[in-house]
């Protein structure tokens, strides 16, 4: 039998708004692509600062138009998405055992967003020393 033959039901291109659960595997696929927005933005704030002062500044004039804020804004969004969702999937990927007993879901993903937290604070004194 022919592939011809098979009948394929029609697949809406919007299939992935039936319902949230789709909806959110979607977004959460999506949010890779602000996650490669993030990391050329700060190969291109290294770049500008490797170059010294003016092109640091050139930076910051680029960096301050209206439409790279916003992309920031809905980048920062998307990245609190992919955050959000994948510590609370951690816990269903890996099983963490303590005396041998599984770990409960609460205490794999607060303790993720307690390093978060640690780092982010850290990262921010760095900044602000």
């Amino acid at each position: 039998m022919t592939d011809d033959l098979l009948y394929r039901r029609p697949m809406s291109t919007w299939w992935w708004f039936r319902k949230r659960s789709y909806f959110v595997f979607v977004m959460r696929e999506l949010s890779s692509i602000f996650i490669a927005w993030f990391v050329v933005y700060l190969l291109l704030l290294l770049r500008a600062v490797g170059r010294g002062a003016a092109a640091y500044d050139d930076f910051l004039d680029w960096a301050a138009s209206p439409w790279v804020v916003a992309l920031n804004v809905v980048a920062l969004l998307f990245v609190v998405l992919h955050v959000v969702t994948w510590f609370s999937l951690t816990p269903k990927a890996m099983v963490v055992e303590v005396r041998g007993r599984r770990a409960p879901a609460a205490l794999i993903i607060g303790s993720q967003y307690a390093g978060l937290a640690v780092v982010s604070a850290f990262v921010l004194w760095l900044v602000t020393r």
